[in-house]
C-alpha cells in the first residue's frame, strides 16, 4: 500500500515571521523617523494603513518594554537636608526674589533696552543685601537660585552664601549643580573657629571648596590657627590647591606668617613661589622685603650733578638665583627688555619707605615730582604704582594719582586708566569718590568707566551728582545715549536711589538742536526713564528686606 503523503498544514497554522507586534523597538523608531512611505513595515496588518499599523505596533511594544523591566533594588534614601538656622526672608522680599529669578525683561534682540529695568542685573545687589541681613533662602527658591548661579559665575559666591547648607545638599543630588561643590559655599555650614575638633575633621575630610571656605573663615577670626592648620598638611596638598590655600593668607596677613611664607619660597611650583614672594613683599619688615630693598636701592640713586636733582636709574645686569628664589621671574614677556623687566620687579617688591631715605628724605609727593634721567620715568613710576597697590599705601597712591583736574587727565605716575583705578582702591571710599567726581567734572565720562567701577556702592552724593550732570551735558550735546551705555548701566546699579527725585526733570524729551543726532532726545528720555525706574525699584527692594527702612539702599 502506497504511503499517503502528509497533508500540508493550512496557511493559518504555519509559523509566521515576526509581525509588527514583535518588531524590534529600534526598527519601529527607525521607521517612524524615516516615514512608512520610505521604509514600510516588513509585515503590515491586514486592512490597516501603514501609519496606523506602526502606531499599533509601537503601543504594544511600549507595554512589553515596561512590563519586561525587572525591578531594581531600592537605593538608600538620601540623608535629611541640614537645617538652616538663619531667620526667614520676609514675605515681600521672597516674592521679589521669585520675580528676579524668573523675569528676564530689560533687554531685546535689537540692542535697544527700552525703559524697563533689567531685573537680572539687580539680582547680585539683592543677594548682597539679603546676605548682609543674614536671611535664609526660602526652600522653594533654591532650585531656580542654583540654576541662575549655574548660568552666571559672578552670582555664585553670593548665591551660594544665601542658599546656605542646603545648596550643597542639593548639589550632591543633581549633576547640573555640582559646580556648587567646587565654589566657596559660604560659612553657614562650617564649624565655628572655636570648635577645634570639628575644624580639624573638616580640614582632613571636607571637599576642596569647604576647606577653602574654612581657611578663609579662620584667617578672618583666628589667623594663627588657620596658618597652623594649613602647615599641617602643606606637603601633601596638590600644587593648584596649595596656590589657592596660600592666597587665603592675604586675610589677616602679618609678620607671624613670615616663617611659613619663607618656607613656601622653596616650593616646587613656580606660581606658589611667586605668590609667597608677593605676600612677603607686602610685609615691609620681612626679610624678603629687606633683600629686595637692598637690590632696588642699588639701581635707583639721586643725581645732584646737574642744575637740579634728578633720579638716576641703573637696572640690574642679571637675574641671579637668589633673585629668582625671592620671586623675580628671569624671562620677560614678549616685547619687554630684560633689564627693565628685572628693575620693575625689584622696585615693586621693595618697601616704599626705602625711597624716602634713599632719595634725600623727600616725601612721596616730592619724589614723584623729581625728573628721571634717560627715559626711565615710565618704568620707575609704573613699578611704584604696583608697589603702592600691593602695600596698600594711600600716601604714595595720592602722590602717583596727582590732581584729577590735571590737563592730561593723569597723575605724574599713573601710566594708564587701569593703574589709576588700582591706585584708587587704596584710598578710603570718601577720598576715592571725591577724586573721581572731580575727574568727571573736568574730563567728562569718556574715560571714567574703569574709575567708577572701583568706587563704593552706593556712590557718595558728590560722585552721583557728577555722573548725572555729565550725562545731562552729554544729552545736551546731542549724542546718542548708547555711547554711554556702560556708565548708564553702572549708574542703574550704583547711584543712590535718593537721586531719582533730582532726575525727574530729565525725563522730558528735550528740543533737538539742529546738529544733534536724529531722535537722540527721545532715546535719552527713555534711558533716563529706565534709570529712574530702576532707582525706585532698588529703594522698594531695600524696604522689603528691612521693614524698618534702616538698611542702606541697594
Amino acid at each position: 500500500m502506497n504511503a499517503t503523503p502528509a497533508a500540508t498544514p493550512p496557511a493559518s497554522s504555519r509559523r509566521r515571521s515576526p509581525t509588527p507586534l514583535t518588531t524590534a523597538w529600534e526598527d519601529l523608531v527607525a521607521i517612524a523617523l524615516l516615514g512608512t512611505d520610505r521604509r514600510p513595515l516588513s509585515h503590515g496588518a491586514s486592512g490597516r494603513a501603514a501609519p496606523v499599523a506602526l502606531l499599533d505596533a509601537a503601543a504594544v511594544a511600549t507595554v512589553r518594554r515596561r512590563a519586561g523591566v525587572r525591578p531594581a533594588p531600592p537605593a538608600p534614601r538620601p540623608a535629611r537636608a541640614p537645617e538652616d538656622p538663619r531667620p526667614a526672608l520676609p514675605a515681600p522680599a521672597a516674592r521679589r526674589l521669585a520675580t528676579l529669578l524668573t523675569d528676564r525683561s530689560g533687554g531685546s534682540g535689537s540692542g535697544r533696552r527700552g525703559s524697563s529695568p533689567d531685573l537680572m542685573e539687580l539680582l547680585p545687589q539683592w543677594l548682597a543685601a539679603a546676605n548682609a541681613h543674614g536671611y535664609a533662602a526660602p526652600p522653594q527658591a533654591l532650585p531656580p537660585l542654583l540654576d541662575a548661579a549655574r548660568g552666571r559665575t559672578d552670582l555664585r559666591p553670593a548665591a551660594l552664601a544665601f542658599a546656605g547648607p542646603r545648596a550643597l545638599w542639593l548639589a550632591r543630588l543633581n549633576p547640573d549643580w555640582r559646580f556648587a561643590l567646587r565654589v566657596v559655599p559660604g560659612s553657614t555650614a562650617l564649624p565655628g573657629p572655636d570648635d577645634a575638633e570639628a575644624v580639624r575633621r573638616l580640614w582632613q575630610e571636607g571637599l576642596f571648596a569647604e576647606r577653602v571656605a574654612l581657611l578663609g573663615t579662620l584667617r578672618a577670626r583666628r589667623p594663627a590657627f588657620g596658618r597652623d592648620l594649613l602647615s599641617s598638611t602643606w606637603s601633601a596638598e596638590r600644587a593648584e590647591d596649595r596656590l589657592m590655600f596660600l592666597d587665603s593668607l592675604r586675610t589677616g596677613l602679618s609678620t607671624d606668617d613670615e616663617p611659613f611664607l619663607e618656607q613656601a619660597l622653596g616650593d616646587r611650583s613656580r606660581t606658589v613661589r611667586a605668590t609667597a614672594a608677593e605676600l612677603l613683599s607686602a610685609l615691609p619688615d620681612s626679610a624678603l622685603a629687606t633683600r629686595m630693598a637692598v637690590r632696588a636701592a642699588a639701581c635707583v640713586t639721586l643725581d645732584r650733578t646737574g642744575n637740579s636733582p634728578a633720579i638716576a636709574v641703573e637696572p640690574p645686569s642679571a637675574c641671579d638665583l637668589t633673585m629668582e628664589r625671592d620671586g623675580a621671574v628671569a624671562t620677560p614677556p614678549a616685547g619687554r627688555g630684560e633689564r627693565s623687566w628685572w628693575l620693575g620687579q625689584l622696585v615693586e617688591a621693595a618697601p616704599l619707605g626705602t625711597w624716602e631715605e634713599r632719595l634725600g628724605g623727600r616725601s612721596a609727593r616730592e619724589i614723584v615730582a623729581l625728573p628721571v634721567a634717560d627715559g626711565w620715568q615710565g618704568e620707575l613710576h609704573a613699578a611704584w604704582c604696583r608697589a603702592a597697590v600691593r602695600q596698600g599705601d594711600a600716601t604714595w597712591s595720592r602722590a602717583l594719582l596727582g590732581s584729577p583736574a590735571a590737563p592730561d587727565a593723569g597723575g605724574p605716575g599713573a601710566v594708564s586708566l587701569a593703574e589709576r583705578a588700582k591706585l584708587l582702591t587704596t584710598l578710603d571710599p570718601a577720598d576715592r569718590a571725591e577724586w573721581v567726581a572731580e575727574f568727571i567734572a573736568t574730563h567728562g565720562l569718556s574715560e571714567a568707566f574703569q574709575l567708577l567701577g572701583v568706587c563704593a556702592v552706593p556712590w557718595a552724593p558728590p560722585l552721583g551728582r557728577a555722573v548725572v550732570d555729565a550725562l545731562d551735558i552729554a544729552r545736551d550735546a546731542g549724542s546718542y545715549p548708547w555711547s554711554f551705555s556702560g556708565v548708564m548701566g553702572l549708574a542703574e546699579r550704583c547711584l543712590d536711589p535718593a537721586e531719582a527725585a533730582r532726575m525727574q526733570v530729565l525725563l522730558a524729551v528735550p528740543d533737538e538742536r539742529d546738529d544733534a543726532a536724529p531722535g537722540a532726545g527721545g532715546y535719552w528720555a527713555e534711558a533716563f526713564q529706565r534709570l529712574v525706574t530702576t532707582l525706585r525699584l532698588r529703594a522698594a527692594m531695600a524696604d522689603e528686606l528691612d521693614a524698618t527702612s534702616s538698611s542702606p539702599p541697594l
